[in-house]
């Protein structure tokens, strides 16, 4: 039986532009998240520059995944002895820049990278280059876990290529508008019971230009139960997650990793 799982998710507003204001905050946060003992901490999507910046910020800010915002995540990851995901620009070896989350354990080892693969309208596309990835998921305290972000939990493929590979939790750095509050109250549980998996996605909320993200950060069980959600307000929303609910809900919906009978349905 593994041991349970304790998450935060931190739902805050953007300060775009201002990377070492958001440093800054991130410290704060890891902080607060340590003192409720988490063990991991999950921030929006694009955390450390904001998201609703422009192409010519875009292309100014980004960094290579091993640089400097890297070493700055890991020593606070090492500081306060937890986890972060973090949303960032990252400059690609042949300085394509792709909207990516990385993902550093308390020790300030970067365990996973991963690049969005569904970009959301224009203002996505204009500032951003696409990759799709094979699913990758890594160990996490003995629960084998993934990434996506935003847009692309809300194609039924991306989540089930990690399902497949065998994750039991996704995280999805967000920045969702008000506008689509479905996502996060119907869309994402729907996800977690569909794949027998957790599903933890953390938003921005207020505005960034013309933009007014949504909150509803959430975390959802395999079960499709809402195990915790966020209001508007910002927040450090904690949730746990342990073997017990996890099993019960695979032993109950089998289908997911039954791979015989999805590939021969009946006719």
């Amino acid at each position: 039986m593994r041991a349970p799982l304790k998450l935060a998710l931190w739902q805050c507003a953007p300060a775009p532009l201002d990377v070492p204001g958001n440093l800054e905050r991130l410290e704060a946060a890891a902080r607060e998240a340590a003192s409720a003992g988490a063990q991991l901490l999950v921030c929006p999507e694009m955390f450390i520059t904001g998201y609703a910046i422009g192409a010519p910020a875009v292309q100014a800010l980004a960094q290579v995944v091993d640089g400097a915002w890297a070493d700055a995540v890991a020593a606070i990851a090492q500081r306060h002895q937890l986890a972060v995901v973090y949303g960032y620009p990252e400059r690609g070896a042949d300085d394509r820049v792709f909207n990516a989350a990385q993902w550093i354990d308390a020790s300030g080892r970067r365990c996973l990278n991963y690049r969005k693969a569904y970009l959301f309208g224009e203002l996505d596309r204009s500032q951003f280059v696409a990759e799709v990835q094979s699913a990758r998921t890594f160990d996490f305290h003995g629960w084998k876990v993934g990434m996506l972000i935003c847009y692309d939990v809300e194609f039924p493929e991306a989540t089930r290529a990690l399902a497949l590979a065998g994750a039991d939790l996704i995280v999805v750095p967000t920045a969702n508008m008000a506008d689509y509050d479905f996502v996060a109250r119907s869309l994402v549980p729907v996800r977690a019971y569909e794949n027998q998996l957790f599903v933890a996605y953390a938003n921005f909320t207020g505005p960034e230009g013309a933009l007014q993200y949504g909150g509803l950060s959430v975390v959802a069980g395999p079960d499709g139960a809402t195990l915790a959600q966020a209001e508007r307000e910002e927040t450090l929303l904690i949730a746990t997650f342990d073997e017990k609910r996890l099993t019960a809900a695979r032993k109950a919906a089998q289908h997911v990793r039954d791979l015989t009978a999805r590939r021969n349905p009946p006719i």
